[in-house]
């Protein structure tokens, strides 16, 4: 299966209240049917998903840098509510109205931030970093991983100070060691890997602490009230999988009201580039018909 990136058609950085400026990457027609993407863990805007699959179902993909990453402008202590009222503020801006949006690994938190602040219209999760602080998982994680949601948890600033020990290269290899061969085939292939490690070093451009604060929120309680989330949500997975979910998010998806859960045979993590249009497509169905271009 072909699974291509592509750069961005457009890039920028909108300023918010107050001043900071959050930055974005877009891919698709501008008179599309905007879709946001939250990325994944310690990675730019500049990645994206699926190289064709903005243009071929007339989506405007637009990827953000959270604070502290690529080309948004650091914002120490914030949370997950902090992001959902950027995003907020951002859609509105572009006249986006309630967006659809993607979020991917351990972007999924705080994309179900912005439902559960009904910023958004619809939601799709793929390959979900899930709440592990949670005490139902306390005897399904490895010991580190404990040990690192127990910090997270119960002294976010001293977690805060291991995060920000982390670099791209030891985050590159995280992924690489801890991926199933067919993700593998994907990170690995020269086009792939060349975008990955790009979107690395724009994330860590501005130092770690960006990636260190959002580590700390995704890895300690959540705090979202993931009951009061009426927008509809899709839930990815795929089945080889080991990584976001210790249930692939079985136990996630119950806990938001009318979720659809799919697992995906033949892949592992690397979803969100092996089925962009599958993805898409399905979002696209459950955005009211008023949100749709």
């Amino acid at each position: 299966m072909t699974t291509l990136i592509e750069r961005p058609a457009r890039t920028g950085a909108e300023r918010l209240p107050g001043g900071r400026l959050l930055g974005w990457a877009e891919w698709g027609p501008v008179d599309g049917t905007p879709v946001l993407l939250s990325p994944g863990a310690a990675t730019s805007r500049r990645l994206g998903m699926g190289a064709a699959a903005p243009g071929d179902l007339g989506v405007r993909l637009i990827s953000l840098d959270r604070p502290g990453l690529g080309a948004s402008t650091p914002a120490p202590g914030r949370t997950f509510a902090d992001f959902a009222a950027d995003v907020e503020v951002f859609a509105g801006c572009l006249g986006l109205g309630r967006p659809a949006m993607v979020g991917n690994s351990q972007g999924a938190p705080f994309a179900l931030a912005c439902a559960a602040a009904d910023v958004v219209g619809a939601l799709a999760l793929v390959s979900a970093a899930d709440e592990v602080a949670d005490p139902r998982f306390a005897d399904a994680l490895p010991d580190e991983l404990r040990r690192l949601t127990e910090l997270s948890t119960h002294d976010p600033q001293a977690a805060e100070q291991v995060f920000a020990g982390f670099t791209p290269q030891a985050m590159w290899d995280l992924v690489m060691g801890g991926s199933p061969a067919c993700d593998l085939a994907v990170y690995q292939g020269p086009e792939f890997a060349d975008g990955y490690r790009e979107a690395l070093g724009e994330a860590f451009a501005q130092g770690p602490a960006g990636y260190a604060r959002d580590t700390v929120l995704a890895m300690g309680r959540w705090g979202i009230d993931l009951s009061s989330i009426t927008v509809p949500v899709d839930v990815w997975y795929g089945e080889h999988d080991a990584t976001h979910s210790p249930d692939q998010g079985e136990g996630l998806t119950a806990r938001i009201p009318g979720a659809v859960r799919h697992v995906v045979p033949g892949v592992g993590g690397a979803l969100l580039w092996t089925h962009p249009h599958r993805i898409l497509r399905a979002l696209l169905e459950r955005l009211p018909a008023s949100a749709a271009r």
